[in-house]
């Protein structure tokens, strides 16, 4: 289980971002957290990632709390969780070509013996041609990127996935490749997920259970 309870959020000081927020995602579930721009939702999923530490309340995986986010997070709860974020660029190394970028995670961890088999599978499962693993981001379209990052995120086989609204800048046709990918991996290895959005067609289509912003937090 992936259980956020109570939790306050923000950066800095001065008033949250997010405000006494409740949410659980169960193994193999998938859950839409749907709400519009500047609500909090994309805070609370970093949160839920491990990447930002709430101010107040508690965050807990398979079972065990956590205390510590980023790099301080053990690491078999960092590696439990793949990210996709937004916006591709933002969040890949322009220097990286992009077999580097979804080998990434691997090197991190020692296992540079997987790389070549690891990365080739997982390309020809996002649909990343031989010559684009060649290339750096300024190289490639967002979509070809996004499917980089999707690609980075499962390299490491995580039981759990965060997607913060990971098909806003794609057009109709690779959000659907990516979300039949997502949709794959997760029956096939039971992870759970939880997709951050603002539309609710999508998120209804794609989650099992849907919840909009008002109803897990108070009002900042």
């Amino acid at each position: 289980m992936l259980e956020l309870l109570d939790i306050t959020a923000g950066y800095g000081r001065g008033a949250p971002v997010v405000k006494g927020a409740t949410l659980t995602v169960a193994p193999g579930e998938s859950v839409g957290l749907l709400g519009p721009s500047g609500c909090g939702k994309s805070t609370l999923a970093r949160v839920a990632a491990l990447l930002h530490r709430p101010e107040a309340g508690t965050v807990t995986l398979d079972g065990e709390r956590v205390t510590g986010w980023r790099h301080r997070a053990p690491r078999a709860q960092r590696t439990a969780i793949g990210v996709v974020f937004q916006q591709p660029r933002l969040s890949a190394d322009p220097r990286l070509r992009l077999s580097d970028l979804i080998a990434e995670p691997l090197r991190a961890g020692g296992r540079r013996d997987e790389v070549t088999d690891r990365v080739g599978e997982l390309a020809r499962t996002v649909g990343l041609t031989d010559d684009l693993l060649g290339r750096r981001p300024h190289e490639v379209s967002d979509g070809q990127l996004q499917r980089a990052c999707l690609a980075r995120a499962l390299v490491l086989r995580p039981r759990w996935l965060v997607c913060d609204e990971m098909t806003a800048m794609l057009d109709a046709s690779t959000t659907a490749a990516l979300v039949t990918v997502v949709e794959e991996y997760r029956s096939a290895q039971g992870a759970g997920l939880l997709a951050v959005g603002h539309d609710r067609v999508l998120l209804e289509r794609w989650c099992d259970r849907t919840v909009r912003w008002p109803e897990i937090a108070e009002a900042v």
